[in-house]
């Protein structure tokens, strides 16, 4: 046997065939990270038991068995692999079990495409995912390989009597396979896990070596996070405050980068956080926080509840929330600690509200806070007005003549810091989708006429036109704490693990610039996006691709208003119908698989689907080579919107990133649907329906079908 920190026992046919099952059962317990449960246990001695017996046949090939290996990048681990005459088997075994329920097929199928998607010896490989139910009392007797002829053959289930019958066909289906790499059990890994995922292995483990493409050389996670790490440790040493743009491309992995030098500078690589040092990701999302809370907090429930512990699930939503904050509550922790009213439009600590200490001064807040899409933060005016009113989210303080912007009204939280403070600002191009949100330009201001002694460290890439109006480098003329490094820019889409492209694809579909079909003309082997006018196809399209537990979902923007005649309803804005939407199983109808509900640009940013169907409103349209954009007043009509203000401009521009934030969610592959409207008139000659006129979308569609995109 050869141990490998990939797996709890790893060992040719021929010697596992030999040993003592109690001896690989020892393995197994010594090998385990803590104590393995009773019913685990108990499964490892019956699998042995039934693949000592089953195995018998081969025991003179060079196959061989690997118990519990684990997808390191993906918080997965197989029960069983078998490398057998080229073939790599995965077994799922449910011991005891006499039927098969379809989330256990979905779970078997899942570890393939794992494989297959992402395990570098495995991606020119028959792979043949097997479901064992010990009691069930037939077996699949039909080796079909998957629509996609990717080699992933559709899951097989048995019960214990029909695993060795199993193995013959599928052997017998692929006689020629070349042998398996030697070095299979070590192959390089290199997983796209989505959001959820990549939180959930992150709380768990405190460690996120492990969840990044950091053997892919052109994926800049890795030494972001070590920059980011550096500007604090340095901070800290020289009793300094500093601040960190982070840009990237959509799906680059930003909100990771955060959660990431959050878990790292709080936990240290200690179990329990290290006291005083802490850092907290901050994030104005609601949905996004809701998801990743909701989610994080039901996988630590479930797994404190295996290992025994009482524990309830709003203990672990509370441990969850000091970790993952709505920036709004942060920001309101420090609002109530000012003297109230502002006295000559400048922020002050109330003694009388506020206890000082000795390090923090009076701030109370962490060392280091993330703000995740820093460009959202509100404008003055927003802000003011917000306060002046009272606001919302739970904060009824009242504040008049507020005095400056939010991005300010953040440093100036950190900077009441006696030691020192870093501030991480993640920065998503072109995607402010709200009225109020500032941009970047907020943040560069207060640093040059408030906070003139913060180090800052910038990306390159923050001078381009998507951020700040391209007004960046003009900003930061004049300051002299400016430090430049490429870095702090994620340039490579970790969201779409078959093509990378895709974000330069959609910025230049939104910017008619004439490259965009070139483009997809690189992705589209990998990366399909199709076309089509029928929301049914377009669904059936969805239907067909989605394999194991990959989620699928519709989307439409917030000023969509003619979708209700296509059967869709705009799912409701509350942050738990959003964590239904996205955490849900597919058997449940709130579910984003169900396709009926369709989420808006406010509710996915940040988050993705593996597939998703953008259905194209008429609230943007494809008119004489350029986009025109329409408001509809909720009854009659559609009515043209013009960028003759600065606040219409502004408008205007949310409404683009819309669509851009839309098209940047899916993982691998969407379906766009433009209708083709009702083009049917009345026994009088007029519209059926005059909200919904071919021409309002046949110009979108197309231009998108100029791009080169498939019709279906």
């Amino acid at each position: 046997m050869s141990k490998t920190p990939r797996c709890l026992f790893n060992s040719d046919i021929s010697s596992f065939l030999l040993k003592d099952r109690s001896a690989i059962f020892g393995e197994l317990c010594e090998n385990y990270h803590g104590d393995a449960p009773t019913t685990t246990r108990e499964s490892w001695l019956q699998e042995i038991e039934i693949l000592q017996s089953v195995l018998l046949p081969w025991r003179e090939t060079d196959g061989r068995i690997i118990f519990e290996y684990d997808i390191p990048r993906l918080g997965k681990r197989i029960d069983v692999v078998l490398l057998l005459q080229g073939i790599v088997f995965c077994l799922e075994f449910k011991v005891g079990q006499s039927s098969i329920l379809e989330s256990d097929i979905d779970q078997v199928l899942d570890y393939a495409l794992d494989l297959k998607n992402f395990h570098k010896f495995s991606e020119d490989r028959v792979i043949a995912p097997i479901l064992v139910a010990t009691k069930f009392e037939m077996y699949s007797e039909v080796i079909q390989t998957s629509v996609y002829d990717d080699g992933v053959i559709n899951p097989l289930m048995t019960g214990e009597k029909g695993i060795q019958e199993l193995i013959y066909l599928v052997l017998k289906h692929y006689p020629n396979e070349t042998p398996v790499n030697r070095d299979w059990i070590i192959s390089p890994y290199a997983p796209a896990p989505t959001i959820i995922e990549a939180a959930r292995t992150l709380y768990e483990s405190h460690s996120v070596e492990d969840i990044v493409r950091h053997e892919a050389d052109d994926v800049t996670t890795d030494a972001t996070i070590a920059y980011i790490l550096d500007v604090i440790k340095k901070s800290k040493e020289n009793r300094e405050k500093s601040i960190c743009f982070v840009t990237g491309v959509p799906g680059a992995g930003k909100t990771l980068v955060g959660l990431d030098v959050a878990v790292r500078q709080t936990y240290q690589g200690f179990d329990e956080p290290v006291e005083d040092e802490g850092a907290v990701y901050l994030s104005g999302n609601g949905p996004l926080v809701a998801v990743l809370t909701e989610a994080l907090a039901r996988d630590n429930h479930a797994k404190c509840k295996a290992r025994g512990e009482k524990k309830n699930k709003t203990d672990s939503e509370r441990e969850v929330g000091k970790f993952i904050q709505i920036i709004h509550r942060y920001r309101d922790n420090m609002l109530a600690k000012i003297k109230n009213p502002v006295e000559n439009g400048v922020l002050e600590i109330d003694p009388e509200k506020a206890v000082k200490l000795e390090a923090a001064g009076y701030g109370e807040v962490e060392h280091v806070a993330i703000f995740d899409e820093a460009q959202r933060s509100w404008t003055h005016k927003r802000l003011a007005d917000y306060l002046k009113r009272g606001g919302t989210y739970g904060n009824k303080l009242k504040v008049p003549n507020f005095p400056v912007s939010e991005a300010a009204f953040l440093i100036w939280s950190l900077d009441q810091r006696e030691d020192w403070a870093t501030i991480v600002c993640l920065v998503g191009g072109g995607q402010e989708i709200h009225t109020g949100e500032a941009g970047i330009s907020e943040w560069i201001k207060a640093l040059n006429d408030i906070y003139t002694h913060w180090k800052v460290y910038i990306s390159p890439k923050l001078t381009e036109p998507e951020y700040a109006e391209g007004k960046v480098n003009e900003l930061l003329a004049d300051n002299d704490n400016v430090n430049y490094d490429e870095r702090l820019h994620l340039g490579v889409s970790l969201r779409s693990y078959r093509a990378e492209k895709v974000s330069a694809f959609v910025h230049s579909l939104l910017a008619i610039d004439g490259n965009a079909a070139g483009i997809y003309e690189d992705i589209k082997e990998k990366y399909p996006i199709v076309l089509t006018r029928d929301m049914e196809k377009a669904k059936t399209w969805l239907h067909d691709r989605v394999r194991g537990s990959e989620r699928t979902g519709v989307l439409i923007t917030k000023e969509s208003a003619r979708y209700k005649p296509l059967g869709i309803h705009v799912l409701p804005s509350g942050d738990k119908d959003a964590v239904h939407w996205f955490l849900e199983d597919k058997i449940d109808t709130r579910s984003s698989n169900y396709l009926e509900d369709a989420a808006t640009e406010i509710q996915v940013q940040g988050l993705e689907l593996d597939y998703t169907c953008l259905l194209w409103d008429a609230d943007m349209r494809y008119e004489n080579g350029e986009w025109h954009y329409y408001t509809f007043n909720g009854k009659t009509a559609w009515k043209e919107l013009v960028g003759d203000t600065e606040s219409k401009a502004d408008r205007l521009k949310y409404m683009l990133n819309a669509y851009r934030v839309l098209l940047t969610r899916a993982r691998a592959g969407m379906v766009i649907c433009v209708p083709e409207g009702n083009s049917n008139k009345t026994a009088s000659g007029f519209p059926e329906d005059s909200t919904r006129l071919p021409k309002f979308y046949d110009g979108t569609y197309e231009y998108l079908k100029s791009l080169g995109l498939e019709e279906i």
